[in-house]
């Protein structure tokens, strides 16, 4: 299938799909209105995991030492009163558990990655602020990606404070990180960045872009979905090939969206041609 071919597919479907494919650090191969805007779902949470790390670098928090799991948060609009997670919207109940005992930052982190636990995610919000997180998405070189609120900010939501993600800030994003792991960059240290790729590798919702590779291609990803949402970013690690970086995001009308699975199959269709290409890609 060439790039046309995929495009003349995408075009079919309704709703926006966005994507960009290419090289870390190197002009895309491919790209398909990468800058349209996208609720961001979880994606946003490889933000926020590398605003921790950042501030565990600036000595600021340390990832080991435990703290508090509690269910209360600072709302993004200033004049609301503070909110809670709904522990049945969540997709990790391991956090729940300990509510009301303390965690390291580090498990939250791999928790808020790997199983995409909103608990965890607000918990490290709450530690790091969301100017960390938006100066992340600033060093990554996002140009249109915000994290306005945490999850589930029902106040701050309904004031228009919202999180938005693009392909392209997403790629730019997960591709600063893949090559921040082999020398000094913007984003953090090597060991940082390595750190955070691991986490991404050990990604257990698997059911978009990496269904699409063969099995046991390595794939440092994050993904998102709610009604109407799919998405997935991340950095691939042929054995046989460079690494790619490739993200995919897909918005429909709620009302009238396939269902999850489908969207699944569409971002899995886009990772096999991707990786059919995995030779030819320019950078």
């Amino acid at each position: 299938m060439t790039w046309d071919d995929l495009d003349a597919r995408l075009d079919r479907r309704p709703g926006t799909v966005s994507a960009y494919l290419g090289r870390p650090d190197a002009p895309p191969t491919w790209t398909r209105t990468p800058d349209a805007t996208h609720y961001a779902a979880s994606t946003m949470k490889v933000a926020v995991l590398l605003a921790l790390h950042r501030a565990a670098e600036a000595g600021t928090l340390d990832l080991d030492t435990p703290v508090p799991v509690v269910n209360d948060f600072t709302s993004a609009r200033p004049d609301a009163p503070r909110f809670t997670c709904a522990r049945p919207y969540d997709n990790d109940d391991a956090v729940w558990q300990r509510l009301g005992g303390r965690a390291t930052p580090r498990w939250l982190a791999d928790r808020m990655i790997t199983r995409s636990g909103n608990l965890a995610t607000n918990l490290i919000i709450e530690r790091v602020g969301l100017p960390a997180v938006a100066e992340a998405w600033r060093l990554a070189g996002a140009r249109h990606s915000v994290t306005g609120r945490g999850i589930e900010d029902a106040a701050a939501r309904e004031a228009g404070i919202t999180n938005l993600v693009t392909a392209a800030d997403l790629a730019a994003l997960l591709g600063g990180l893949a090559v921040g792991a082999h020398r000094p960059g913007p984003l953090a240290s090597p060991a940082a960045c390595t750190a955070m790729i691991d986490v991404l590798l050990d990604q257990r919702h698997r059911d978009d872009l990496a269904a699409g590779l063969p099995a046991g291609t390595r794939i440092a990803h994050k993904n998102g979905w709610v009604r109407g949402v799919r998405h997935s970013a991340g950095v691939v690690l042929p054995d046989d090939a460079p690494a790619y970086v490739i993200a995919v995001c897909t918005t429909t009308d709620p009302a009238t969206a396939p269902d999850d699975l489908d969207a699944c199959r569409l971002l899995a269709e886009v990772s096999a041609t991707a990786w059919a290409a995995r030779h030819d890609l320019t950078g």
